[in-house]
């Protein structure tokens, strides 16, 4: 596979459909591919599924493309923060459907995906309204629950550097969610801070390998 370096975000979120599951890197601002959503908002994709690890920061970003109306459900961690108020209102409302997972179950989810796991059980949120309905079963003396992969159709990542054959590195708090939905979407779109030649990094810093990313663009020629 060779991933296509994209020369605009617009090119790069190309093709995605009307009712997608969209994986979306971030945690807060950081590593958010904001240039990326921007351009999803542009393209006009919607009744989407969102997962990430928030429901968007005052009027960027996720909270911009909620806003546009073109998201269907959110599923995240931390669906309320100081500056969350796009999601919120639109939740008071009854306009957007939410699923709240544990921030380690989400992580764990999605890397299950990549893994090709099927499901697995995890003790957190046991006892909770989080796992109503779901199976349960008692391991080492706890209550675990049954939790399953959370795939995507896209996955929208930020990265600090690509190669051009699509190698990622991250860069510290960036890093977040990358690199397992990155694994885990059936179409991977990065955007990046620096686009480097084949070779420009060294391989025991690569993150996420080429074979998982299909699109590239760097942010200043989005």
């Amino acid at each position: 596979m060779t991933v296509r370096l994209c020369d605009t975000a617009d090119e790069a979120v190309a093709g995605i459909e009307d009712g997608s599951t969209i994986l979306v890197g971030g945690f807060g601002m950081a590593g958010m591919p904001v240039a990326l959503i921007d351009a999803l908002i542009r393209q006009g994709a919607s009744d989407l599924t969102v997962v990430s690890n928030n429901a968007g920061n005052g009027d960027t970003g996720l909270a911009a493309l909620l806003a546009k109306g073109r998201v269907r459900k959110v599923v995240c961690s931390f669906p309320r923060q100081a500056d969350s108020y796009v999601f919120d209102e639109l939740y008071r409302a009854g306009k957007v459907d939410l699923e709240v997972v544990p921030q380690g179950n989400l992580a764990e989810r999605i890397r299950a995906a990549g893994a090709g796991i099927g499901a697995f059980f995890c003790p957190t949120g046991a006892g909770t309204l989080l796992a109503e309905g779901k199976e349960t079963r008692m391991i080492d003396g706890r209550t675990h629950v049954l939790e399953y992969p959370i795939r995507g159709d896209v996955a929208l990542v930020g990265a600090y550097r690509s190669d051009r054959m699509g190698n990622l590195v991250y860069r510290k708090t960036a890093r977040n969610f990358g690199p397992v939905m990155a694994t885990a979407a059936t179409t991977v779109i990065a955007q990046v801070r620096e686009l480097v030649d084949t070779g420009g990094i060294d391989p025991e810093n690569v993150v996420t390998p080429s074979i998982y990313v299909d699109r590239v663009v760097r942010e200043a020629s989005a």
